[in-house]
């Protein structure tokens, strides 16, 4: 049953109060399931084609303080009883390395989807300095739409962040970004794992934390191409890293892209 398009969320051209969505929540199982990875095994190469994933982002940029390196035998991906475990560890040189999942090649080949509701089940590494994340990312000419479906600072055991960014790639003072904190127990995104989703559609971008919605805004006018999906495991995001535990290893049980019915 879906059941979050209901009269009691207005559409509005702001961002809905959070405690406005308590209630809400979304069961996309009687959905058209159009993409699952439940990583029994990993089909990722480090640029394609061909893969199901490639090991860096499809524009060739990296970011935070750990590298993110092709795959290896064992590191920085692995996969074990169906959980993808991703990880962060100080090389011999003392730099720091890890792994990040893309769903489409430079040339735009792979998995890539509008609308629908994307869902990811996860567990956090704990410790200051960690930066797990899934995003999805939608990438024209001019525009170019990230949704941050779940972002987690370890400095912050407390809570993790939801964001949506219009980044204007020929203008970049005029790119926009809105943010919502979410409050959790203290620790259980790394003791436990969580769902983390979002729903897109051309009016609408709501999140869901656990299947519960927490967050929605208004879906971009510049919203004009398909979404690549990212999940890595990042560090640093301008928090210290010196205590960082080494290493850090994101665990991952599926990732899952339905199709919406209609509204």
């Amino acid at each position: 049953m879906f059941v979050i398009f209901i009269a009691s969320v207005p559409v509005l051209p702001y961002p809905v109060p959070t405690a406005a969505l308590a209630q809400e929540t979304i069961d996309p199982t009687s959905f058209e399931l159009v993409f699952n990875d439940d990583f029994d095994g990993l089909d990722v190469t480090a640029w394609g084609p061909g893969s199901r994933w490639i090991a860096h982002t499809p524009w060739n940029g990296d970011f935070g303080d750990a590298r993110f390196v092709d795959p290896g035998p064992d590191f920085p991906f692995t996969t074990r009883d169906g959980i993808l475990r991703i990880e962060a560890r100080k090389g011999a040189n003392g730099k720091w390395q890890s792994g990040l999942l893309a769903s489409t090649d430079g040339k735009g080949d792979g998995f890539k989807q509008k609308y629908g509701y994307f869902e990811m089940r996860a567990r956090f590494p704990a410790g200051e300095g960690v930066w797990p994340a899934f995003w999805l990312a939608s990438r024209g000419e001019e525009k170019a739409i990230e949704v941050d479906v779940v972002e987690h600072y370890g400095h912050f055991p407390g809570r993790y962040t939801a964001s949506l960014h219009i980044w204007d790639r020929k203008a970049p003072a005029l790119s926009k970004s809105f943010h919502e904190r979410v409050p959790v127990d203290a620790g259980a995104l790394s003791t436990d794992f969580h769902s983390y989703g979002v729903a897109i559609d051309a009016s609408r971008i709501r999140y869901f934390f656990d299947r519960r919605e927490i967050w929605s805004i208004e879906t971009p006018r510049e919203l004009a191409h398909p979404f690549t999906i990212l999940i890595d495991l990042g560090l640093g995001a301008g928090w210290p890293i010196e205590n960082t535990p080494d290493p850090s290893v994101m665990e991952v049980d599926f990732v899952r892209v339905w199709s919406l019915p209609p509204d």
